[in-house]
């Protein structure tokens, strides 16, 4: 589960920041994730609960916004966004696509109690 090393990542961020700002804690952050960024949403929760325990962010919430995947078109520049991961342009039947989201796990934003 390297969703485990992910959190593990995020809450050194978090806490580094949290204590440049004076923060008693950390009340609740928002990710980011994409539909092909190789991140299950679920395990983040999950591993996000487990590994706040003892940290300024022990009664913090997270929500994750997921963000579909989204291409164009290289050929005739539609913009579409893919329920399948099926790359082909649904207008001209193109393979020549750029990934415009889809790949993102960032971290949004952090809310903190001063």
């Amino acid at each position: 589960m390297h969703e485990l090393s992910i959190i593990a990542s995020l809450f050194e961020i978090m806490e580094e920041k949290a204590q440049e700002k004076g923060s008693k804690a950390i009340v609740s952050v928002k990710l980011q994730v994409g539909k092909l960024s190789g991140v299950v949403p679920d395990l983040l929760f999950t591993a996000f609960d487990m590994y706040k325990k003892d940290t300024l962010a022990r009664k913090a919430t997270l929500e994750i916004e997921n963000i579909p995947l989204t291409i164009q078109c290289n050929t005739c520049g539609k913009t579409m966004v893919l329920d399948d991961i099926v790359f082909i342009c649904s207008e001209c039947g193109s393979h020549d696509l750029k990934t415009v989201t889809g790949t993102e796990l960032l971290l949004e934003k952090m809310e903190l109690e001063l």
